[in-house]
């Protein structure tokens, strides 16, 4: 798995917070291990999952602290995803108030499993395709988010 960050082209709707936060990708290869159905599907409760990945890498970008994300809203799911696919998740901060943080996420399919041509055969996209997209909150602990208003 690899992970980038970047600053989105506008600031979250409350407070200041250094850009380099803003901000996350991950890069997940879904394997075999993550197969629950036929077809070589993958159940949505795994990109939820690595959504989970990304809400704690910015919660600990943002306060230190991993946080603990409470909920998800808005969750659409708009293509399939197999083993073999490549995914790229991101979550992006869109609110923050003293303890609770609004992100957006996404994930999008860059590279998929064509085992229709092969047992290891795949195929870059041309075009990255969307595969869901949900609003989560995650809450941190008041003692952290009061140091990382210190610190920063």
């Amino acid at each position: 798995m690899t992970a980038s960050s970047t600053a989105p082209d506008t600031a979250p709707a409350t407070g200041t917070l250094p850009p380099d936060c803003l901000s996350v990708t991950l890069r997940v290869r879904i394997s075999a291990g993550d197969v629950h159905y036929g077809g070589d599907l993958v159940p949505g409760a795994r990109i939820l999952e690595l959504f989970g990945d990304a809400a704690t890498e910015l919660t600990i970008r943002t306060d230190g602290d991993e946080g603990l994300l409470t909920g998800y809203t808005d969750v659409a799911f708009t293509a399939p995803v197999h083993a073999g696919d490549f995914l790229e998740v991101s979550g992006t901060l869109q609110r923050h108030t003293r303890l609770r943080r609004t992100i957006a996420f996404e994930a999008r399919k860059v590279i998929a499993a064509r085992y229709q041509d092969g047992a290891s055969s795949a195929a870059v996209l041309k075009e990255p395709q969307v595969v869901c997209r949900a609003t989560g909150t995650s809450v941190v602990p008041m003692a952290k988010a009061q140091a990382a208003r210190r610190v920063g």
